[in-house]
């Protein structure tokens, strides 16, 4: 095929890409930017998780294993064939069977398919693969991927390449999630990690931009201030990865020399930091929003708006933090529709969501 053929095959994607978001509904357009957790190890096609696939065209979903509600039961993994049917009868829920069907399967403490549920479980620590040959690097993460595929997961929020760069950061470098503390190696691992996930076919998030690594706060607990710790070497990974990250998370951290908003809330960082001077021109996935980091000090409103405004494309909901705080999808689409009608967010920048999230889909195999 000519470089001219190839330029105009991309052309027609991405026009038909456009064409059909004027063509699909507010309600479905909007569905398409939330990732959403839900209870229950099966689905019927009467359920309701399976009725907001079904009606709001969802991004996906995110499967823990983890019930914060029943902690004698799972949430939504217990085993390999549980697993394996679950995410079949999801996808039977989507018209186009292309739903992202996401876990965070990092390897070491972050891991959701347990050697307790019959999977291989016990991969490696960031910081352990970090001193590993590239041969057993992709050996290891190979594995991963052709497990997660087998089961149905098409979506690993991995990797994580945040620097270890402050000894007293206990949820990156203390939990050993980091490779190295130098971008290099950072960026080479996770290239790695990338792509023994994209051949199993797999697709992954880096994260946690702009960078969780020199934190002293957890932002799963409540606000995180980095304005004194930050440095801009943890930018290096999402330079060196622009071109071959399949999405990247932003975090909650807060970092007031560059906006008076959290990261995951930030034009400055997520449209004008990676967009525009990183050059990224994938998925930006927001950290779970429920996080007390937000939900502490946000409203409801308010973070879809800001999260929206900032410029990211899917809105992670994972009803898992906190039982009494978990959130409907009819509520988030209606919300989002009103900020719409009221001209507080802009059908530009649904659309603009819209096809982004489009095209990560299509790279599903």
């Amino acid at each position: 095929m000519t470089a001219f053929k190839i330029k105009l095959l991309i052309f027609g994607l991405l026009s038909t890409s456009i064409i059909s978001a004027t063509e699909i509904s507010i309600e479905k357009k909007i569905g398409s930017m939330l990732m959403v957790g839900f209870h229950g190890t099966s689905v019927s096609q009467s359920s309701q998780i399976c009725n907001d696939i079904k009606n709001y065209n969802l991004a996906g979903v995110i499967l823990f294993d983890y019930n914060p509600v029943d902690k004698t039961k799972p949430k939504n993994i217990s085993s390999k064939v549980q697993v394996a049917a679950l995410t079949n009868q999801l996808q039977a829920c989507s018209k186009e069977h292309n739903l992202l069907i996401s876990v965070d399967q990092e390897g070491g403490k972050v891991q959701r398919l347990k050697s307790a549920y019959g999977f291989l479980g016990n991969f490696p620590t960031a910081k352990a693969v970090g001193e590993m040959s590239d041969a057993d690097t992709l050996k290891i993460y190979t594995a991963m991927g052709k497990e997660l595929k087998s089961v149905g997961i098409n979506y690993d929020l991995a990797p994580v390449v945040d620097l270890a760069i402050n000894p007293k950061n206990h949820v990156i470098n203390g939990l050993q999630r980091a490779y190295s503390k130098d971008p290099k190696v950072v960026s080479h691992k996770a290239g790695l990690f990338i792509k023994a996930m994209n051949d199993t076919g797999v697709l992954t998030s880096l994260k946690h931009f702009p960078g969780h690594g020199s934190s002293e706060g957890d932002s799963h607990k409540g606000f995180v201030d980095v304005t004194n710790t930050w440095d801009k070497i943890e930018l290096e990974p999402y330079k060196l990865l622009a071109n071959k990250a399949d999405s990247v998370m932003v975090a909650h951290v807060y970092n007031a020399k560059i906006d008076t908003l959290p990261a995951s809330l930030s034009h400055a960082t997520v449209t004008k930091l990676l967009r525009w001077k990183l050059g990224y021109k994938g998925v930006v996935i927001t950290d779970d929003l429920q996080m007390g980091a937000i939900s502490q000090k946000y409203s409801l409103r308010d973070t879809l708006k800001l999260a929206i405004k900032a410029g990211d494309d899917i809105l992670l909901f994972g009803n898992q933090l906190d039982p009494k705080k978990i959130v409907a999808t009819h509520t988030l689409v209606s919300t989002i529709k009103d900020l719409v009608d009221k001209k507080e967010v802009s059908s530009e920048e649904i659309n603009r969501a819209y096809v982004r999230v489009q095209k990560l889909k299509s790279e599903l195999k």
